[in-house]
């Protein structure tokens, strides 16, 4: 039960990643005061070093001043955007930065945020740690993740299905909570880089959250007495309620206290349009009253 889905998570968090990116994390952490990094994203599945890295920096507890400590046990995460010198590469990270209890309770949907336990309920490496009793917590996490996860996807999906269909229901749903604008079948994208996996990991999720199921062929039907199934969707009607006001705010947050957000927009400005703007001291403390002028400038550049 538990022990299955712990050892399948446990495997995935140990998969071997490129040094560059280890030696990131480490930097990551030690700037960041981390006890713990995750990394995951397109490049955890891609290993392209041109691209953005996705990490999440696990704290011991909220950094900073009263008013951003305050802003963070309420708007986690904090984002932050960094350019790395390893070896002849420079990468770029984008970085989430939480206190690993509230990590663990989010994960374990005890509160209403629905963003960790979707993203984590996907592959993630974990590339950095302060020791072994820290791994475990992490790995403890994870696995609460996708309990949480498995038990909306019973409560959201069909009533018989392929583990596909569950999967794809929960991430169709998460992303209008969230208020995510992703395009059509953005959902069964997520399922395509590893189809099988998925096929794993929502019975061995059901077993360890109590969920009995039935298996006939390829579907797969969970078992939830109707108090059940309304308890699910109840709870999560509150979180899709929310999640939206809960998320504007986090991208209110963002705007203010997002560190590097003007090294990151030009970063991105150059690599989908080729025009390179130059990272002017202005830039850098008021990326918001700088952005009009950067617009400007990059449709002025613009080949007619």
């Amino acid at each position: 039960m538990t022990d299955r889905l712990t050892g399948f998570l446990e495997r995935e968090l140990a998969v071997a990643i490129p040094a560059e990116i280890e030696t990131a994390a480490a930097t990551l952490a030690r700037d960041l005061g981390g006890v713990a990094v995750l990394f995951y994203g397109s490049v955890l599945r891609t290993g392209d070093l041109d691209g953005v890295l996705d990490f999440y920096v696990l704290t011991a507890g909220p950094k900073g001043s009263p008013l951003r400590r305050a802003g963070l046990r309420w708007l986690w995460p904090d984002v932050s955007f960094h350019e790395i010198a390893v070896g002849k590469h420079v990468l770029r990270a984008k970085v989430a930065t939480m206190p690993i209890d509230t990590f663990a309770r989010a994960a374990r949907g005890d509160l209403v945020d629905t963003t960790i336990w979707t993203r984590f309920v996907q592959p993630a490496a974990l590339v950095w740690q302060t020791g072994q009793g820290t791994g475990q917590q992490v790995l403890a996490a994870v696995a609460a993740a996708a309990i949480t996860a498995a038990r909306f996807a019973a409560g959201l999906g069909p009533a018989e299905g392929t583990p596909g269909d569950y999967w794809a229901a929960l991430f169709r749903q998460t992303y209008k909570a969230e208020l995510r604008v992703e395009p059509p079948g953005r959902e069964r994208e997520i399922l395509r880089g590893d189809p099988a996996r998925y096929d794993v990991l929502l019975p061995l999720a059901w077993e360890a959250g109590g969920i009995a199921f039935a298996a006939r062929g390829t579907a797969i039907a969970p078992q939830l007495a109707p108090t059940q199934r309304d308890t699910i969707l109840k709870t999560w009607r509150t979180r899709a309620r929310l999640g939206r006001p809960l998320n504007v705010a986090r991208l209110a947050k963002a705007a203010f206290t997002f560190e590097g957000a003007a090294r990151y927009g030009l970063w991105k400005i150059a690599r989908h349009t080729g025009i390179h703007l130059p990272l002017t001291p202005w830039r850098e403390r008021h990326p918001i009253l700088a952005a009009p002028g950067v617009l400007w400038r990059v449709l002025r550049a613009r080949p007619r």
